[in-house]
């Protein structure tokens, strides 16, 4: 096969997979759904062409990825069915998602943030999995999260794309020095070629937290821009972008997006919790925003500051309303009044009786 019919290889055979259309293409492979002829079953087929099947460094991280990929049994991981080679083009045979991706919820602007974080929520819990393994997805952005309604009454999530998950990762490049991953929600010490585990997962998913929150990516703009931004600059407030958002959030952002690993949470399952108690529980309840409980990472004290970079600017909130709580009001009353207001009604009484009695 030409390099041109690697392109789109719709309407071909792909060993047992008649090939149906195109659901996305990445720098290295195309997305196709397909249909498993065998079992007469609808599956998502990620092929890797010719030209990137020649590399051993590509074929090398496409088996790890189907490697990885099915290692992890876990409700929120894509389920693989399948992988292999047939005709110099090497393929996964993976469940399809009927729905949508993350990144195409936000494209028109923030989602509700009770919604965010029922779906984040998921995504934390997958991440943890991997990260109890040893693994480090290195690729968390909305396009990577896959939302249905199929599975239930209530919005299931696929976390996909294994293609750079690693254990024991380093700040991940090919061999010739190339960046791989998304810029966009990349961590700064991955952006930095470090050390990496499990935190590197937890910054990029405060980033898509951010983004389903506001509308954008906490940094947007070209590459050297966004690279600049997580390497150099304070958490932006989520509250500027979207007023309507309790200021407790911002302080739940940017423990996540800490440019130091050490201040962020302890897993991505505690970021999405703090999220959630920042958070009101309905659009509109009127709740008071409070700092969410159990919210700072491990090694923090009472009365800790926010986190190194934090924007300062952030201001706290605070009920428009002027009147107090009726407990405060009930504590504001005299003890002596209730008594005084007791003696009045009786000697009211005992005047209207002498009086009946006098005109009887």
């Amino acid at each position: 096969m030409t390099d041109e019919q690697v392109g789109d290889l719709t309407g071909r055979r792909l060993g047992n997979y008649r090939i149906e259309g195109v659901l996305g293409k990445g720098g290295m492979s195309v997305m196709y759904r397909a249909t498993d002829v065998r079992l007469g079953r609808k599956v998502a087929l990620k092929v890797i062409g010719e030209h990137f099947g020649g590399s051993a460094e590509f074929r090398e991280r496409f088996v790890d990825e189907a490697r990885n990929t099915a290692a992890i049994d876990h409700p929120n991981i894509v389920p693989l069915y399948d992988f292999g080679e047939f005709g110099g083009m090497h393929y996964i045979g993976m469940r399809l998602v009927d729905g949508s991706d993350l990144a195409s919820l936000i494209s028109g602007g923030p989602m509700r943030p009770e919604r965010a974080v029922c779906l984040l929520e998921q995504v934390a819990d997958a991440l943890d999995t991997l990260h109890r393994r040893g693994l480090v997805h290195l690729d968390v952005k909305p396009a990577n999260v896959l939302v249905t309604e199929r599975e239930s009454m209530k919005e299931h999530v696929y976390l996909g794309d294994f293609g750079l998950t690693r254990r024991g990762a380093t700040g991940h490049r090919t061999r010739g020095g190339d960046f791989l991953g998304s810029p966009t929600y990349a961590a700064p010490e991955h952006l930095r070629g470090e050390p990496l585990d499990g935190r590197a997962d937890q910054y990029a998913l405060a980033c898509v937290l951010f983004a389903c929150l506001t509308g954008r990516p906490p940094y947007p703009g070209d590459v050297q821009t966004v690279i600049k931004g997580h390497l150099n600059i304070p958490p932006p407030s989520a509250t500027r972008i979207a007023p309507s958002l309790p200021a407790a959030v911002d302080v739940v952002l940017a423990t996540g997006m800490a440019k130091d690993p050490a201040a962020r949470y302890r897993s991505c399952v505690e970021l999405v919790a703090a999220a959630r108690e920042a958070l009101p529980s309905q659009p509109g309840n009127g709740r008071p925003s409070q700092p969410p409980r159990g919210s700072r990472p491990a090694g923090r004290g009472p009365g800790s500051v926010p986190p190194p970079g934090y924007d300062s600017a952030v201001t706290e909130r605070v009920p428009m309303s002027g009147h107090a709580p009726p407990e405060q009001e009930r504590k504001a009353r005299p003890s002596w009044l209730v008594p005084l207001l007791a003696v009045a009604v009786a000697v009211l009484l005992v005047v209207l009786a002498v009086v009946i009695i006098a005109t009887a």
